[in-house]
């Protein structure tokens, strides 16, 4: 049996997909024994109650005159040096190439070469920073002096190679739920005060930019609310929920869709849905479709990225290319409209979820990598995970 190891960990801590994996990986690294350190600029969102094997490390920007933008990346590197120091910190596991992965970089040429650095690529590293031309060389840089590199899925690896040039090993694992948290929730009186028992329930969460088509989920619902009497429940802002609440309010749907903003209890809210609407343009993952795959929601979305590995097309949703709305509103309208057929697509949902993308799973895999860099006996693989 491998002694237990003391990681640092740097995500994003506001909402955000990657914020939310790297925390519920620490919380789970931490029950199996692991001394974890988050090393970020406040807490983790979801980090939640007290848990003796966590720490957490604020990271302070320095106010000096000189400076005319505040060096956040040289105040977390060197947070990371500090933590790795005073903890006997085994490695940093970082979240995102920049500027995580080159602060811990720099974090370990100031501890010294025992320190290991794992990155994981979450997306917009690569499919949005890695486009442009003045980034690609440091983006590169990061993954290439780290110990292990990892990515969510298959789609965002070939786009790491293509783009950088990338030959070095690039580790699979996906994203992952935990069944004790994303489970159908029985919510019958709460879902009444959002549609009548005749209607259906349909749902998307975002960070509502224009990468996520936004528009789209409109368009689909209208034709879809059009066929049969329906609801849409909006979760999350951003920068096109303007446009979103104007858009309705032409369409005269104004009475049809509720707008939640932010939510912390995600597995709750996407509980009161029937269906789950991903049109985006780029998608690296697509955790929230995993997520409403754990509560028993099936996904319509679009063939974008990651989401056919985490999709199943025809079994636990139906995509469809960019931006066609009209297949993607056929394909609401067939699960909606067939018990059958949706009841088959919500046991697909459970039965993948809980398995493919179990925690343990994953977990055990992460671990694997950590020994791998350090050098010390992987330790037994997990068994399979049931629901």
């Amino acid at each position: 049996m491998n002694r237990p190891l003391r990681i640092g960990i740097t995500c994003y801590p506001s909402l955000g997909g990657s914020g939310v994996v790297a925390t519920e990986l620490g919380k789970l690294l931490a029950e199996k024994g692991h001394e974890i350190h988050f090393i970020t600029h406040s807490i983790p969102f979801r980090l939640g109650k007290f848990d003796r094997n966590i720490f957490y490390h604020e990271v302070e920007v320095s106010d000096y005159y000189v400076f005319r933008y505040p060096p956040y990346d040289l105040s977390l590197a060197s947070k990371m040096n500090q933590v790795a120091r005073l903890q006997k910190l085994d490695l940093l596991h970082v979240h995102y190439a920049v500027p995580h992965a080159i602060c811990a970089i720099l974090a370990k040429q100031m501890a010294g070469d025992d320190l290991k650095v794992v990155t994981t690529l979450h997306g917009t590293d690569i499919t949005v920073l890695a486009q442009d031309e003045t980034l690609k060389d440091i983006i590169r840089l990061g993954i290439r002096k780290s110990d292990a590199v990892t990515a969510v899925s298959r789609d965002l690896i070939n786009e790491t190679r293509e783009l950088l040039d990338i030959q070095e090993p690039i580790d699979l694992t996906y994203n992952f739920v935990d069944k004790r948290i994303y489970y159908p929730r029985e919510c019958t009186d709460l879902r009444r005060e959002y549609a009548e028992p005749h209607e259906k329930v349909l749902m998307h969460i975002s960070n509502f930019r224009p990468v996520k088509r936004t528009s789209d989920v409109v368009d689909v619902f209208a034709k879809v609310n059009a066929a049969i009497p329906s609801k849409l429940i909006l979760v999350g802002e951003g920068p096109d929920l303007p446009k979103i609440q104007k858009k309705i309010q032409e369409l005269g749907l104004g009475h049809r869709v509720h707008f939640l903003g932010k939510q912390d209890d995600v597995a709750q809210v996407i509980s009161l849905a029937d269906l789950m609407l991903l049109p985006s343009e780029k998608e690296s993952f697509g955790l929230v479709a995993l997520e409403a795959m754990a509560c028993g929601v099936p996904t319509v979305g679009s063939v974008a990225g990651g989401i056919p590995e985490l999709v199943q097309h025809g079994k636990t949703g139906f995509l469809s290319p960019i931006g066609n709305t009209d297949d993607m509103a056929d394909n609401a309208l067939k699960l909606l409209t067939n018990k059958k057929l949706y009841s088959d697509f919500r046991e697909a949902c459970l039965h993948r979820a809980h398995n493919v993308f179990c925690d343990k799973l994953i977990t055990s895999q992460y671990e694997e990598i950590y020994y791998r860099v350090l050098g010390m006996p992987l330790p037994i693989p997990v068994p399979v995970c049931n629901i």
